[in-house]
């Protein structure tokens, strides 16, 4: 007993005190106190906690916590997105692209290996899309259209951008856990990203499904990441690789992840080193495969811009703006839209451009200054521009300068400062009362901040109500963008304001003489209205100026057989199954004028090809059997309305 009385002190003795253990980065030492304690009930007492929140544990010597909440707290951030952007379901607009992605993209309406065999041997030039290379994003929206049928109702399409969305908060919160290590503020940051007004395109624009496609691969392949930088395991590193490839074949607004996953070696992993930056060797050379496929597939399908025939100085006023705009956007939604134009002039004098050159001027020095007590910001704000990166038209894509649509990703990187701090806050060792109100506070502050972001979210989801009222609100807040006059035009058209879509056709060709699109839509207006002369003058004019343009193409063959000018309108119509050989209405309309003319075997061969897309159409079913039947002329059935 004696003996064991004199070992007592001897062991308190023996404790050994590893200390200034430092991880160095290029500004400053961060010390990590180390015990390396012998005595278990010794250490209870003894321990004092970190005094360096900054500096976390590795991910391989940190312990998760137990999986019942994380399932919990994942379950309750998905179930209130959910509710926030529910009323997307309903929303019936269009914006923009939509019909190329959709409403009248000829492959997406051909569910078939074909149309997926043409999506992923298109990648120089896009057929149906006037943009970059996107084969996921397309045979998504394809999947969609078979199980749906038709284009009518809008809900099964948003319904899987919904089920993307809320997947993706999911992950989120999963990457947050796995670099905190703190299931609860990383829930409750994730869930300010799920309600976020600047998340309500991704669900409620057809078109945006590409976004919220991509950011479920980019955040599979983060976590694939993560879990290697704790074990090292290859088969997670095949993963990150793998989803990155599945992301990039989505939108290109991952190409930047191999240097967003450096700025979380930098912190808060702190494995930045020369070995970490060859293992990404990889992932920057797809990265740069993937740049030079999108840059040439958007110049041959559309247009693109590049830095050595921009403006320098331009191009630094631009990410200057954006710096101010979507941190501003972040804080204060308001005035939300889903075209943003281009402030004219682009200079100093324009007071949007000298905000934000003042604003990034005091984010920077913020940044440094903050570098004396912690890298969480520096971090946080690199993640996000580099992830701006692709979107921040030092490549010129588009005509606007900023877009809501664009934060998707780099929203990611202004989280993880957010999470770091509510983890200290969350985390601090005090009394257990204490704890219990700062936790409560903590909650009731996070609870008010996402009520607020929902509100505004589903008052921003009822601008998508239709197409008219989307467009008069976008216009309402840039009265002199003239590209919105199309949106509007068509929109209008849906309601039957006939007249007032025309106006605004004819208001889009005062500005921009040469528009295809205005051309069209005013010949197809004008079809409507039963002027078929001056809507063959207008589609005409519309090919004289694009000649592969489908849509002309077809609505001039329909205008000249309801003209009684069935050889044209075969020409015609001929051509236009050149440009889009799946295009069934093309298929139908012209089986029907060559069954007029006598011509049955290609009338037969024409009826086929519907019938193999849509086996139920009985109006094709009964033109292959007259064709079969007899070699006499059929009664032309109605042509498809032009649009």
């Amino acid at each position: 007993m004696q003996q064991k009385l004199a070992e007592q002190p001897l062991r308190r003795q023996i404790r050994l005190k590893l200390e200034s253990i430092y991880l160095i980065d290029s500004h400053k030492a961060d010390i990590l106190s180390c015990r390396v304690i012998m005595d278990a009930s010794d250490k209870t007492q003894d321990t004092k906690p970190e005094e360096k929140a900054d500096v976390l544990d590795s991910p391989v010597e940190q312990k998760l916590q137990p999986k019942a909440p994380i399932y919990v707290a994942i379950l309750l951030v998905v179930l209130a997105t959910g509710i926030t952007h529910w009323p997307a379901l309903s929303t019936k607009a269009t914006a923009f692209d939509d019909n190329q992605y959709l409403t009248q993209n000829p492959l997406v309406q051909y569910p078939s290996w074909y149309s997926v065999k043409r999506f992923f041997c298109e990648v120089l030039k896009p057929s149906t899309v006037k943009g970059h290379y996107q084969p996921v994003t397309m045979i998504s929206h394809m999947l969609d259209f078979a199980i749906a049928g038709d284009t009518d109702d809008l809900t099964p399409y948003h319904r899987t951008s919904l089920c993307l969305h809320l997947a993706n908060t999911a992950l989120v919160v999963v990457i947050l856990y796995m670099l905190f290590k703190s299931i609860w503020p990383a829930a409750m940051v994730a869930l300010l990203f799920g309600v976020h007004p600047l998340i309500v395109e991704q669900v409620a624009w057809i078109s945006e499904r590409k976004t919220v496609l991509a950011g479920l691969f980019t955040f599979i392949s983060l976590i694939s990441y993560l879990t290697y930088a704790r074990g090292n395991s290859r088969r997670s590193y095949a993963t990150c690789i793998l989803m990155y490839v599945m992301a990039l074949l989505c939108k290109p607004i991952s190409i930047p992840l191999p240097l967003m996953l450096l700025v979380l070696d930098y912190w808060p992993l702190n494995r930045l080193s020369l070995r970490v930056l060859k293992e990404k060797t990889p992932l920057f050379v797809i990265g740069v495969i993937f740049t030079a496929i999108i840059i040439i597939s958007h110049t041959r399908a559309a247009w693109t811009t590049m830095p050595t025939k921009g403006s320098l100085v331009a191009n630094i006023l631009i990410l200057c703006h954006n710096t101010r705009f979507y941190l501003n956007m972040l804080f204060w939604p308001t005035s939300l839209s889903a075209y943003y134009p281009l402030p004219q002039p682009l200079a100093l004098s324009d007071p949007a451009i000298s905000k934000g050159i003042l604003t990034t001027v005091v984010v920077i020095v913020v940044l440094l200054v903050s570098l004396r007590h912690t890298r969480a910001l520096m971090a946080g704000f690199l993640f996000f521009l580099i992830a701006i990166l692709p979107t921040a038209q030092i490549i010129g894509f588009s005509s606007e300068i900023a877009a809501n649509r664009f934060m998707y990703l780099p929203f990611l990187g202004l989280l993880l400062p957010a999470t770091w701090f509510l983890t200290q806050i969350w985390n601090k060792p005090v009394a257990q009362n204490l704890r219990i109100i700062r936790q409560a506070v903590t909650i009731a502050v996070v609870a008010a901040l996402a009520a607020g972001a929902s509100f505004v979210s589903r008052s921003y989801i009822a601008c998508w109500k239709d197409t008219a009222t989307l467009y008069t609100h976008m216009r309402n807040l840039a009265p002199d963008a003239p590209m919105l006059n199309l949106g509007l035009a068509s929109g209008l058209a849906e309601q039957g304001k006939i007249d007032e879509a025309i106006e605004a056709c004819r208001r889009e060709l005062q500005n921009n003489p040469d528009s295809y699109k205005a051309l069209n839509i005013l010949g197809a207006l004008l079809a409507k209205k039963g002027d078929i002369a001056e809507a063959i003058k207008y589609f005409t004019k519309a090919l004289e100026i694009k000649p592969d343009d489908f849509a002309a193409r077809f609505n001039l063959a329909t205008m000249l057989a309801k003209n009684n000018q069935p050889v044209e309108a075969i020409g015609q119509l001929k051509h236009a199954i050149t440009i889009a050989p799946t295009a069934i209405a093309a298929h139908y309309n012209l089986a029907s004028l060559l069954l007029q003319q006598g011509r049955n075997q290609e009338a037969a061969e024409h009826f086929r090809i519907v019938l193999r897309a849509k086996p139920n159409l009985a109006a094709a079913q009964a033109g292959l059997e007259a064709a079969l039947a007899k070699p006499a002329k059929t009664a032309l059935p109605e042509p498809n309305e032009p649009g």
